[in-house]
């Protein structure tokens, strides 16, 4: 049977890695006329994804990566941004 939830109880649900590492918090979910586009996470403290960007508040995680939904969201490991703070821009 297919459980079914609002997208309110989605807010600040607590985001993880399928690897188990704490992303963040779900901060809101962007729509589109008949569907879930994305969603967007905040990066918290103490979540990898503060620690990966910074100073930036947070991402925009596509809802194809989403795998689950439940108590906890489970996100693609492939979500999780490639860079960090200390990687340089490359020179034209």
């Amino acid at each position: 049977m297919l459980k079914m939830k609002r997208i309110t109880e989605a807010y600040d649900m607590k985001v993880f890695t399928d690897s188990g590492e704490y992303f963040g918090d779900v901060e809101e979910a962007i729509l589109t006329a008949t569907k879930v586009s994305g969603w967007r996470v905040r990066a918290t403290r103490n979540s990898f994804l503060n620690k990966i960007l910074g100073s930036a508040k947070g991402v925009i995680v596509p809802h194809q990566l989403v795998k689950s939904i439940g108590d906890v969201m489970i996100i693609s490991k492939s979500a999780v941004p490639n860079y960090g703070p200390d990687d340089e821009e490359p020179e034209a």
